[in-house]
């Protein structure tokens, strides 16, 4: 495997909502809307040119298509990642996750190899699932 791509920590959170979008092999509408009202609505993006996003999501879904694409990205999200937004990038997943309020297999074992890499606590893990669950529901 060659060497993993220094990723900047905005397409690292990028890429982790690209990854969870894509990692059970479809890419919703809904999922691709809210990646971009994640990136021009969070104070994390503030500094990110929003003109960028398309190619970094694109260079996301390049190692995702190589080979080990999906441990290559999960690298450098994690490489990518500074202590404090680890989970700030763990939540956008859980965000991503959550929009069509049908978390499949692929998702949970991307949100536990994700978690594992980011070394959360299950306390930190269960508030922000929880949280992605209250702001999802419906009657």
């Amino acid at each position: 495997m060659p060497a993993s791509k220094c990723l900047t920590h905005h397409a690292a959170l990028i890429s982790v909502m690209v990854t969870m979008a894509a990692v059970d092999r479809t890419m919703t509408d809904k999922e691709l809307a809210r990646i971009g009202q994640i990136v021009s609505s969070l104070p994390v993006f503030a500094d990110f040119n929003d003109s960028l996003l398309v190619a970094t999501a694109e260079d996301c879904g390049k190692v995702l298509a190589g080979e080990d694409g999906l441990l290559r990205i999960l690298t450098q999200i994690t490489d990518a990642t500074p202590d404090a937004l680890r989970e700030t990038t763990y939540a956008l997943a859980v965000e991503i996750a959550a929009v069509d309020r049908n978390v499949g297999q692929e998702e949970l074992r991307f949100l536990e190899l994700l978690s594992q890499r980011l070394k959360l606590s299950k306390l930190v893990i269960a508030a922000i699932e929880r949280g992605a669950r209250a702001r999802h529901a419906v009657l």
